[in-house]
């Protein structure tokens, strides 16, 4: 058959459109076929044999073969174009879960021409069509993997624009201060009225500001999407394995009276709260000749950097000692990182001094009858990183460009001060193209293929 069909005098080019199942794989109860592009509402046509398809209307239809064999009896949709997310014209098969019925659907649409969807062409199609900017596509992606109630609220605020009005909004001053310079050039003999210089400098020490504020909040929060990282660590024996498998509710971790027994990081998901959570059980950490124990303790000592929440794991049933005293000094670098100090086995007799963790709020807990408090305070800890009402940039994307317009900001201010407004002004332009980037970067093609190519299929 060929690809190029003729449809009521018009040629329809059935290659240029696009075709993927849209739901995840797996038993369900509905899945779908998404159709994208001028041949999509034909297709409908043949695979549905109905004369008549409304625009925006449910048809529950059956769906048939190129052979004309029943496939299914489903419900199917047209949006007509440029009224759908992708701005062509669109049709969706809701066909009955399992992929036998949606693999059949698939393969009967791709034999009437229609060729298969790369991964993030329906997105990457939205975008060049004006229905959605690149802030707005990479929410969409994030919004899928989103690790929290607040990330899915702050990725929807990206979805309706609130990163594309900062952008706009920081665009348009570093026009503005741009527009004075050019202007400036033009009177090259002229001194630099001091009010403009002044607002110049306001504007961009203000933007500056700004985008610091946004990259650090950005850091602070970037758990919200991707999980935060807990890290548990303590010696040896202090029963992190046991709070671990205590949390997950399941035996995950190996549990043994024999010191080193966790030789290797185990990490697993965890729900605490509205927040899913990343929880590293980590081998403990004392001076060791074992060459294998040594390897895991550097492991520990790793996560301990890589984690945005550390739980040191005392144990109150033995005497402090100096692997406890090693332990606070390894807390005493933590500058930087959310520390929560809590003392296990208190089920057992106590025989450990509080008095020796000094400067430390202390949680009680006990891994086999109650850990309810350290839960309590992660979720407290967690929910006030996501209570900031600072924007956010979900991506590393985002914060290079950010951090780029800053860095060139900087690099004008010297020029505008000596008075060179030439190289004041290209540091400028520089800056306004890195900022523009974040929402429709200049060299489209192999960026738009690089960042739509992390999408899934059928989105």
């Amino acid at each position: 058959m060929s690809l190029i069909q003729k449809v009521m005098g018009k040629s329809i080019d059935f290659h240029n459109s696009i075709v993927a199942i849209a739901t995840a794989q797996g038993v369900s109860s509905i899945s779908i076929i998404r159709v994208s592009g001028e041949a999509a509402l034909e297709v409908a046509h043949k695979v549905s044999h109905l004369n008549k398809i409304t625009p925006r209307h449910a048809h529950l239809t059956s769906l048939y073969t190129q052979y004309n064999e029943l496939i299914d009896h489903a419900i199917m949709i047209y949006f007509a174009a440029p009224h759908s997310f992708t701005g062509e014209e669109i049709v969706e098969f809701q066909c009955h879960g399992g992929m036998i019925v949606a693999q059949e659907i698939l393969d009967t649409i791709l034999a009437y021409g229609v060729r298969l969807a790369e991964p993030g062409e329906f997105s990457k199609r939205a975008f060049l069509n004006g229905k959605i900017d690149l802030t707005e596509a990479e929410a969409i992606s994030k919004l899928i993997e989103a690790k929290s109630v607040d990330a899915a609220k702050i990725l929807a605020k990206q979805m309706k624009g609130e990163l594309k009005t900062f952008v706009d909004e920081s665009r348009e001053a570093l026009l503005r201060s741009l527009a004075y310079s050019e202007v400036m050039i033009d009177y090259a003999e002229e001194d630099i009225p001091d009010d403009i210089m002044q607002s110049i400098i306001t504007q961009l020490d203000s933007l500056t500001l700004n985008i610091d504020k946004i990259v650090d909040a950005s850091y602070r929060r970037r758990g919200l999407i991707e999980g935060f990282k807990v890290a548990i660590i303590g010696k040896p024996n202090v029963g992190k394995s046991s709070l671990l498998n205590a949390l997950l509710s399941y035996d995950r971790a190996i549990v043994s009276d024999i010191a080193g027994t966790t030789r290797d990081t185990i990490e697993e998901q965890v729900r605490i709260g509205s927040h899913i959570i990343r929880l590293v059980d980590t081998a403990g950490i004392r001076d060791s000749d074992d060459t294998i124990e040594k390897i895991g303790i550097e492991r520990s000592l790793s996560s301990i950097s890589d984690a945005d929440v550390v739980i040191a794991l005392f144990d109150s049933s033995r005497l402090f000692d100096k692997e406890d005293k090693k332990m606070l000094e390894l807390l005493g670098e933590l500058k930087e990182k959310h520390v929560i100090v809590a003392l296990n086995k208190t089920d057992l007799e106590n025989h450990f001094r509080v008095e020796n963790l000094v400067g430390y709020e202390v949680l009680e807990v006990s891994a086999k009858r109650s850990f309810k408090h350290l839960t309590d305070k992660l979720e407290k800890l967690f929910d006030g990183i996501g209570e900031c009402e600072e924007l956010m940039l979900i991506s590393a994307r985002q914060i290079e460009a950010v951090t780029r317009t800053k860095r060139s900001i900087l690099e004008a201010k010297e020029p505008l001060l000596n008075g060179e407004l030439e190289f004041f002004s290209y540091h400028l332009q520089e800056a306004v193209k890195s900022i523009s980037s974040i929402s429709k970067p200049y060299d489209s093609e192999e960026i738009l293929d690089k960042m739509f190519g992390e999408f899934c299929l059928g989105k």
